[in-house]
């Protein structure tokens, strides 16, 4: 069974672990800004590898993956955020509710891979 496909949520389908971040700036006195992390929150959630891309820049090699990650539906989710699980980043590319129910929120994330 889907996810997505009922609109309702199978609680057996979220088996990962994620904090939930986004960035901080704060001023440093001389005309900047540092940039940290701050947890919001600590949500289930299902991880659906989509696709692994691999290429070079500037003799670099360059390697990230994309991800469908589906959580219980929160309405300040938005691209920019972030989704770690341990060492790993998931990049929020976009945030959409995918029948409008309010019940689910399916992220299009990027993660890089070492």
């Amino acid at each position: 069974m889907s996810a997505l496909g009922s609109g309702v949520i199978d609680p057996g389908l979220m088996t990962a672990r994620l904090d939930l971040e986004t960035f901080l700036e704060t001023p440093d006195g001389q005309g900047g800004v540092i940039r940290s992390t701050v947890v919001l929150a600590t949500l289930w959630a299902r991880i659906e590898p989509l696709a692994v891309f691999i290429g070079e820049r500037q003799d670099e090699r360059l390697s990230e993956a994309s991800h469908r990650i589906d959580l219980r539906w929160r309405g300040d989710l938005k691209a920019g955020m972030r989704l770690r699980k341990g060492p790993r980043l998931f990049e929020i590319l976009a945030a959409i509710d995918p029948d409008e129910s309010r019940r689910i929120i399916s992220c299009r994330c990027r993660e890089l891979l070492p």
